[in-house]
């Protein structure tokens, strides 16, 4: 089992990795005045940042190097060999559990815990991470042509069901990270769960995994850097425009006030 151990233990670092980019983010809330109301117009939840491409890129890397370096060819290998010496009977969870943490976000502000954004725009978020993510994945697929541990074809390179898995763990982070830094990040662990049975059910290698989860994570990135010029385009409200109503008493005089930033 030795080979399985160190791929889920990779999966953890990169996960790891994801949580420490953010750290910082969560201690500088902690200290701000800013209600959750106006969390959800700050621009900067959008900014490009090349430090958010790190881990994506580093995951990418590994996957795409799985395909060629022997190495980490002979890991791949040797991972599925200890998966078929001790293998589970197969399971379909893998096909839903990659939808479960933003299955989980949508649930979460039903019943009243709010992320960083309302309904219409984290659908155009999230959606724009799902079709980025396919962009990436379905095309890759027919280019590598790499055959799966089953043999069933050759669309092993990436894994689609991760990269999904972590579009959504990605997306569920990016929305509670400042408001609830602890329920952001347990996303994760259904994104990890699908990777791991993605090689349980001898569908994908462990290069594939790992760079799926790599695409994952950039798709969702890059769906918070656009969503400003979709959210224009598509005739949304100015991302810099805030409102704050504030209930005040004056020497005897209550009222409420109203301020509005453009």
């Amino acid at each position: 089992m030795k080979g399985l151990i160190a791929g889920i233990i990779l999966i953890f670092i990169g996960f790891q990795n994801v949580v420490a980019q953010d750290s910082i983010a969560v201690d500088k809330v902690k200290d701000s005045i800013i209600s959750p109301v106006a969390l959800n117009t700050d621009q900067a939840n959008h900014q490009f940042s090349y430090k958010k491409l790190i881990i994506p890129a580093t995951l990418i890397t590994y996957g795409v190097a799985s395909l060629s370096i022997k190495g980490l060819k002979q890991l791949n290998s040797s991972t599925q060999y200890e998966i078929s010496e001790h293998k589970p009977d197969p399971i379909k969870l893998d096909n839903y559990s990659q939808f479960a943490p933003a299955a989980l976000v949508y649930g979460l502000n039903a019943i009243g815990i709010r992320g960083q954004h309302n309904f219409r725009d984290r659908s155009i978020i999230y959606g724009t991470s799902l079709l980025i993510s396919s962009a990436f994945t379905l095309p890759l697929k027919h280019l590598t042509k790499e055959e799966r541990p089953d043999g069933s074809n050759n669309l092993s390179f990436p894994s689609g069901h991760t990269a999904m898995a972590f579009a959504s763990a990605q997306f569920m982070f990016r929305e509670y990270k400042d408001t609830n830094f602890w329920l952001g990040v347990s996303g994760y662990s259904f994104a990890v769960f699908t990777g791991v049975y993605r090689m349980l059910n001898n569908k994908h290698w462990f290069g594939d995994v790992v760079g799926g989860a790599g695409f994952g994570i950039l798709s969702t990135e890059l769906a918070y850097w656009l969503y400003p010029k979709i959210n224009k385009l598509l005739g949304g409200k100015s991302e810099r425009s805030q409102t704050m109503v504030m209930p005040f008493y004056q020497q005897g005089n209550v009222g409420i006030g109203l301020v509005k930033n453009f």
